[in-house]
């Protein structure tokens, strides 16, 4: 496929996800579209994910990497449960922060443009499609669970942490990715912490 039938599509996604207005709507629509990605797509996806993390420091590799794995391909995994269980059959309650997820939706076409890949020596592309998936498995975790983009615990540089306070989330660098309007950070439920 490719960038311009890519793009239509990632368009018809977003705009089909703004459309939800319950957790469960949200659920249906978000399991239907990951289940259109192949078994070679998720090689893709988890070897894209390997090649970003052999680019860190051994140290700070090995400290994050099972938090990334975690994010992206966990939260895959925790998506496809519920949709096989069919509790997204179930969850009539609003999506929390409709105003927030609009925004979301709006910014995952433009997000999904912003990596340059000429640099890279994967074998098989890194598609326009492969970066939706990124942003659709958040739609989950940060719409549907209500929780941080990233997991808690993930380690920042710095030794800074996601933290869960009494089911409160806090983030050091929640408000510091303000400039980067497709950053996930911006759509974040966790809320800014302080340096303690």
């Amino acid at each position: 496929m490719d960038e311009d039938k890519d793009m239509a599509v990632i368009v018809e996604v977003s705009e089909h996800l703004s459309r939800a207005r319950t957790k469960g709507e949200l659920g249906e629509i978000l399991s239907t579209e990951i289940t259109r990605y192949t078994l070679q797509d998720l090689q893709v996806i988890g070897g894209r994910l390997h090649t970003e993390l052999i680019r860190l420091p051994r140290s700070y590799r090995e400290q994050v990497g099972p938090y990334l794995t975690d994010q992206i391909l966990g939260g895959y995994h925790r998506l496809l449960t519920f949709q096989r269980s069919g509790r997204f059959k179930t969850m009539s309650n609003p999506i929390q922060d409709l105003e927030t997820f609009n925004a979301f939706c709006k910014i995952i076409p433009t997000g999904c443009t912003q990596w340059d890949d000429t640099s890279s020596r994967m074998p098989i592309p890194y598609t326009l499609r492969h970066r939706l998936f990124y942003y659709l498995i958040a739609a989950f975790t940060m719409f549907i669970l209500e929780e941080p983009g990233h997991p808690v615990g993930m380690p920042f540089p710095g030794g800074f942490k996601v933290e869960d306070r009494d089911g409160v989330f806090y983030c050091l660098i929640r408000d510091k990715e303000k400039e980067v309007p497709h950053s996930l950070c911006n759509f974040c439920p966790a809320v800014q912490s302080e340096n303690d």
